[in-house]
Parts: C-alpha cells; sequence; structure tokens
C-alpha cells in the first residue's frame, strides 16, 4: 500500500505538469506553424525533426542505467550505487563520441540527394542539423543525472523542468514570429540551446541533492561492472536507436516521395500523438522505477501485479484523451491550427490508433528490462524496428499514397507487441492468459464502450462547438463506469478505493 501511495503521488506530480504544459505546448505549435509557414516548419520536422526523436532516445538510455541504479536501491546497497553512476557517466561519454560521429558521417548522405529541400533552404537546413548535432551531445551525457532522479522518484522535480520548459518554449514561439531574422534558424538554434540549458539544470541539481552522484571514476571505476553495464546500454541503445532512426527515416521517406508540405502534416500528427501520450507515459515514469525496485528486492509475483496493473491503468488514462479528439479532430484542427495542412487529420487519427495499441505494451518492455536478459529481445525488435522504411519506399514507388505508412506503422505495432508477450513469457514468467483476460479483453471492450457511445452525437448534431461539448461530456461519464465497471476487476476495485479516499482528504483540506 505504502508504495502505491508513493506511486500515486509522483504520478499527482506529473499530472499537475500536464495540466499546465499541454495546452502551453499545442498554441506553441500553433504559433511556431504560423510563424514559419508549412514548408519551412516541414523542412524543420524533417531535418531537426531528430530533435524530437533524441527525448526517446534518452529516455530509452535513461532506463538503462535507472534499471541498475533502481535494482541496486532495491537491494540496499549504496555502494553499488555510487560506482553504477561513476561507470555511467564513462559510458555515456563514449556513445555520446560515437553519436556525434555517426551524425556528422549522416549529414553528407542526408543533404546531397536524400532530402528533398529548396536551394534556397538548404543552408538553413544545415544550420539547424549543427544545432541538433550539439543537442545530442548535451542529451547523452546527462543520461545518468536523468537515471538519478528517476531512481529516486523524484517526480516533483520532473514536473518543475516541464513546466519550465513548456515556458521557453512558448518564450521561442512568440519571439520567432516577430524576429527580423531568419525565423527557421532562430527557431532551431533557440530549441538547442534551451536543450542544453535545461539538462545542465539537471546535472547542477543531482551534485547537490544525492550522495552517489560523486565523480571519482579512477576510484569508483570496475570492469566487471563496466561490462555488465556496458552490454545492457548496448543492446538497449540498438533498440531505441534503430527506432530512433527508423521514426526519423519516415519524415525522410515522406519527404522524398511527397516533399516538406506533407512533413509539416506528418510532424503534426507527431505532435498530436507526443501530447496524448504524455497524460499515460506520465504514470508509467512515475511507475518503472518501482517495477525495477520490486524485482531487485526479488518480488516477482508484485513486480508482475504492478505490471499488469500499470498496462491496463496508462490504457485508461490515453482513451479519456484521445477518443474525444478522435472523433472531433477536423473541428478541434480547424480551431487549433486554422489552416490545416493535408493528410493531418488522417495522419493524426491513424496514429492515435497505433498509440493505443503500443500503450498496453510498455510496462510489460520495463518488466523485461528490469529482468535484465535483453539481448534476443533488443534484437528481434532493432530488426523489426527497420522494416517500415523500405517497406513503405516501395509502396510510395509504386504511387501508393502518403497514408500508407500510418497502416504499415500499425502492422508494425501489433508485431512489436507479439514479440513483447513472447520475451515476457520467457524471460518474465508473464501467464498469457493473466494477461489476455484481465488485461487486454477488459482494456479492449472498455475502448470500444466509450469510443462506440461518444460517436452517437455526431449523427445527431452538425460539427460544432455544442457537439465537441456534447462529446466530451458523454465520452466522461461513460469512461468512468466503463472503466470502473468493465476495466477494473473486484481486487483492483479494493486498491483504488483507499487511494481516492486519500487523495479526497487532503483535496478537502486544501480547501
Amino acid at each position: 500500500m505504502e508504495q502505491a501511495k508513493r506511486v500515486a503521488k509522483n504520478t499527482g506530480f506529473l499530472y499537475a505538469r500536464m495540466a499546465i504544459t499541454v495546452f502551453i505546448s499545442l498554441y506553441s505549435t500553433r504559433l511556431v506553424l504560423a510563424a514559419l509557414g508549412a514548408t519551412d516548419f516541414g523542412i524543420f520536422n524533417v531535418v531537426a525533426g531528430a530533435i524530437a526523436m533524441l527525448t526517446f532516445l534518452n529516455a530509452a538510455m535513461t532506463s538503462a542505467t535507472q534499471r541498475f541504479m533502481s535494482f541496486a536501491e532495491g537491494k540496499g546497497d549504496f555502494k553499488a550505487q555510487i560506482g553504477i553512476f561513476n561507470v555511467s557517466v564513462l559510458l555515456h561519454w563514449v556513445i555520446a563520441f560515437i553519436v556525434v560521429l555517426i551524425l556528422e558521417i549522416a549529414s553528407y548522405f542526408l543533404f546531397n540527394g536524400i532530402l528533398e529541400i529548396p536551394d534556397n533552404r538548404l543552408y538553413a537546413a544545415k544550420l539547424i542539423f549543427q544545432c541538433m548535432v550539439i543537442s545530442t551531445f548535451f542529451k547523452i551525457i546527462s543520461v545518468p543525472y536523468d537515471a538519478v532522479i528517476n531512481a529516486h522518484e523524484n517526480m516533483f522535480f520532473v514536473a518543475v523542468l516541464g513546466v519550465l520548459e513548456s515556458l521557453l518554449k512558448l518564450g521561442i514561439a512568440i519571439y520567432i514570429t516577430s524576429t527580423n531574422f531568419d525565423a527557421l534558424v532562430v527557431y532551431g538554434f533557440l530549441m538547442a540551446l534551451m536543450e542544453v540549458i535545461l539538462l545542465l539544470i539537471r546535472r547542477v541539481y543531482c551534485h547537490k541533492s544525492y550522495k552517489e552522484v560523486s565523480i571519482n571514476i579512477k576510484k569508483h571505476y570496475d570492469r566487471a561492472l563496466f561490462k555488465e553495464m556496458s552490454s545492457f546500454a548496448g543492446w538497449s541503445f540498438l533498440g531505441s536507436s534503430t527506432t530512433m532512426f527508423s521514426q526519423y527515416g519516415q519524415g525522410v521517406v515522406l519527404n522524398m516521395f511527397f516533399g516538406p508540405k506533407i512533413n509539416a502534416s506528418h510532424g503534426i500528427a507527431n505532435q498530436i500523438s507526443g501530447q496524448m501520450g504524455a497524460f499515460a507515459t506520465t504514470m508509467l515514469k512515475a511507475l518503472s522505477p518501482a517495477i525495477t525496485k520490486s524485482e531487485g528486492a526479488g518480488g516477482r509475483s508484485n513486480m508482475l501485479k504492478m505490471t499488469l496493473f500499470g498496462s491496463k491503468f496508462s490504457f485508461f488514462l490515453l482513451i479519456i484523451f484521445t477518443v474525444p479528439v478522435i472523433i472531433e479532430m477536423p473541428y478541434i484542427f480547424k480551431f487549433w491550427l486554422i489552416n490545416v495542412p493535408p493528410y493531418a487529420i488522417l495522419f493524426s487519427r491513424l496514429i492515435l490508433f497505433n498509440k493505443l495499441i503500443e500503450q498496453l505494451f510498455v510496462p510489460i518492455d520495463t518488466a523485461i528490462r528490469a529482468v535484465g536478459h535483453i539481448k534476443e529481445y533488443q534484437i528481434a525488435i532493432s530488426i523489426l524496428a527497420i522494416l517500415p522504411l523500405p517497406i513503405c519506399a516501395f509502396l510510395f514507388s509504386y504511387n501508393f499514397s502518403p497514408y500508407y505508412l500510418y497502416v504499415v506503422l500499425m502492422v508494425y505495432v501489433i508485431s512489436h507487441a507479439i514479440i513483447i508477450l513472447f520475451y515476457a513469457r520467457k524471460y518474465c514468467s508473464l501467464s498469457m492468459i493473466s494477461f489476455f483476460k484481465q488485461t487486454f479483453l477488459r482494456s479492449f471492450f472498455t475502448f470500444l464502450v466509450v469510443i462506440g457511445l461518444s460517436y452517437l452525437p455526431t449523427l445527431l448534431l452538425s460539427e460544432g462547438l455544442p457537439r465537441l461539448i456534447t462529446v466530451i461530456i458523454i465520452s466522461g461519464i461513460t469512461y468512468l463506469f466503463s472503466v470502473w465497471y468493465i476495466g477494473f476487476n473486484k481486487g483492483e476495485r479494493q486498491l483504488i478505493i483507499p487511494l481516492l479516499d486519500n487523495t479526497l482528504k487532503k483535496v478537502k483540506n486544501i480547501f
């Protein structure tokens, strides 16, 4: 129960951040699109879109280091935590130099035949790419600090940084609407500078707040630990980097066949997916350290219970926001963007359906990593991650529509889920029957009920604000009843009720 309270408290901090940042982020995107225009916005997404992908790469590498930190904390081994931190610092400096070298080599091929960029914007695109490289380097060497923060479950500090980041993005968006310089170049430079500033703040905070954050690599270097962490981080990096490469490559393939304007739609779809998905992944950020600590303390049964509950709960957190957005997306986009790029609505709807499928399996991926046997698993998902690119290139060469990218990605997401279940059964002893009965089927039928009933107003009312409000109200009411009576079983409801009572008491005390 104490662990559940801690996860709930941390989730509360992160959702307070989300309540503040999501609308700021969406409004910032509207300002940036208006300031840059569809073509420049598309160029930024295809050239510097890797900056956004680096957030994913950073999170993946952080989880690798965090796995060791949380595992050691679960065992109560403080000396091991110091050694893990120092080895992690050394390891990520090596990774940073390798990645920068790869990016510089890749730039030659990107700007000499692969990317379709107007000649008058080529110089700006190259400047943005170099900003991305600088940002990449700082992100990677700061991974050990992110891991320490997550391992200590300090979600209050994570929330504060998230709000600061959103405010900085808003300031950048407002500035480029009135700058006399090249707005695209200024935007790329300031976004990279923002990343460097935020990462430096993390590093200063960690050195002042955590005893194990003491760099003395010569004293704390452990060859066996370095080998173990290098192996784990190497396989994690293989999986995360191939996935990042594939996601970045999607924009490149679209650019090659359809030009920058389609990239603008792809970028908007990724923005929507990121913002909607953040509501669900926020909870997982609070849950992941607890899953790893349970495994480190020898509590496999408790770890699996948390994993399956996390899968279901994160899915429910996602559908409460995605269902109204999927149904009323045309109206929302007209209000949000004013000038909606072609395919933006279709791309965004398809990517949200993919996100829903994917969300059920993210905590199970965390469980596999907590156990530590990831070599075969990472090889399998790495091979799978690359396949959508050649398949899409083949389809587009035969004049298939751009939205087939997301059809191919749906097949990929389903295949990825099957691989996750296979290795969770092999290494974590996950019961397939329990997963399908208690997690998959309950989640699936809850989603069908919510989206089915929420869609009814579109058959009776014309598009507009009254219909949007009606859809939100029906969706909210249907969601509460469906999740409670279909989604959760009796034991889970008994676990949640004390947490709700405790939360309500705290709210009453505040007011």
